[in-house]
């Protein structure tokens, strides 16, 4: 809807009534002028692809999306993909019940420094690919609660993530993935040089 509109700054959408929308694919993606916006206000009940909804808004440092319903929600792929300003981000209400494809949803989010994901359940997840990739602000994550038996594809997880000083992926079970390769790549800070996984998988390459 508003995809490529590199010169917007601001926009008003406090009236926006978005009860029967099903599909907000790449809504506000490269907007890349934008620094704030304020989506409070959306009914998202029937939302089923947030993929690229944010993607490419690499000026965005305050976004509001607190009352988000994401129940039916399967796809949040690259959904903030390359929001290179945003510190932090308030997803304590999302629910991740549906979730099959979590691609790239942080990749380059270069200035996240923490990120709160322990209500995420991701008991449907297939995909995690670069999901963290690139968040090189990134000094700790907790992830205990991630539930990864179906997930497929680990590979470049968390690929320069340069600030990230300990992670704890004890409870990953890793006995589905096809690929994990450069998980942890370019994690420059990690303190051990081998990370056991809840199945005994090493992963390397730090």
């Amino acid at each position: 809807m508003f995809c490529e509109c590199k010169s917007l700054k601001s926009i008003d959408l406090s009236n926006f009534n978005t009860q029967n929308v099903i599909n907000m694919i790449g809504m506000f993606s490269d907007c890349k002028s934008l620094t704030s916006i304020d989506l409070s206000n959306f009914n998202t009940q029937n939302i089923i692809n947030m993929s690229y909804m944010f993607s490419g808004c690499k000026s965005l440092n305050i976004i509001n999306i607190s009352n988000f319903n994401t129940q039916n929600v399967t796809d949040m792929k690259g959904m903030f993909n390359g929001c290179e300003s945003l510190s932090s981000i308030d997803l304590s209400n999302f629910n991740t019940q549906n979730v099959t494809d979590m691609r790239g949803m942080f990749n380059w989010c270069k200035s996240l420094v923490s990120i709160d994901l322990s209500n995420f359940n991701t008991q449907k997840v297939t995909d995690m690919g670069g999901m963290f990739c690139g968040c090189e602000s990134l000094k700790s994550i907790d992830l205990s609660n991630f539930n990864t038996q179906n997930v497929t594809n680990m590979r470049e997880m968390f690929i320069w993530c340069k600030s990230l000083s300990s992670i704890n992926l004890s409870n990953f079970n890793t006995q589905n993935v096809a690929n994990i390769s450069s998980m942890l790549y370019g994690c420059k800070s990690l303190k051990k040089d081998n990370i056991m996984t809840k199945d005994n998988k090493i992963i390397k390459e730090i």
